[in-house]
């Protein structure tokens, strides 16, 4: 991907080396986007991935990506990722899933349009020891830097997760909604994002990404014609 620079110990020792920002596709004139959770929304949840030699496509969701790159729809992903503060990975591992993920997702013309993500964490070792991080969710800060920096219009964007954590943070940023994926998350999940539908916030519930991206395109909730 080309754009803004990771942020990391890849580059310049003044950004932030708990954070991560790849651009490909900015200045979109104020349209919403579609903003996803990586594990067990893109990818099976393995729990600290950090090999890209154990990346697993999640069934349809390539295809999903695909759908809405062909309708015009920016696809953010924003995720957590405490494996770094733990050290059971670094940046150049979380590097490498991301290849391969993208890899995937390009045998079936999709692509993501940026990478947002966050190592902080309480638990974890410095420099990525920093607790509730403005960009850790549900804090908002990946998706309103996205905002920011790709000219998104958050009014009219939705999220997709797996955890309440991952709404919680669409709310906060201001989005119109969000869906939770319904086929690992348990009913305290299923309740606290209900608990969300407050100022507006839209909650749905869905199996699978493949079966969001449907939702959200059958109500044009993203604004957008599609094919």
């Amino acid at each position: 991907m080309t754009g803004d620079r990771p942020l990391g110990p890849l580059h310049s020792a003044d950004a932030d080396s708990g954070l991560w920002c790849e651009i490909a596709t900015a200045g979109l004139n104020h349209r919403p986007a579609l903003f996803l959770d990586r594990d067990g929304v893109l990818v099976e949840d393995t729990r600290y991935l950090g090999r890209a030699e154990d990346v697993r496509v999640l069934p349809g969701a390539a295809a999903a990506v695909a759908r809405c790159n062909r309708a015009g729809i920016p696809v953010v992903l924003v995720s957590n990722q405490s494996g770094i503060a733990r050290r059971y990975y670094d940046w150049q591992g979380f590097h490498d899933v991301q290849a391969a993920l993208s890899s995937t997702l390009a045998k079936s013309a999709a692509r993501l349009d940026a990478v947002f993500a966050c190592a902080h964490h309480a638990d974890g070792k410095a420099p990525f020891n920093i607790a509730d991080h403005p960009w850790r969710k549900p804090n908002p800060g990946m998706i309103l830097a996205a905002g920011e920096r790709m000219n998104l219009d958050l009014s009219r964007s939705w999220i997709v997760g797996d955890r309440a954590a991952d709404l919680a943070a669409g709310q906060a940023a201001g989005l119109a909604g969000g869906v939770l994926l319904t086929a690992s998350a348990g009913d305290a999940e299923r309740a606290a994002a209900n608990r969300l539908t407050v100022g507006g916030f839209i909650v749905e519930m869905s199996p699978s990404l493949a079966d969001a991206v449907s939702l959200l395109l059958t109500r044009d909730c993203l604004g957008t014609e599609h094919p």
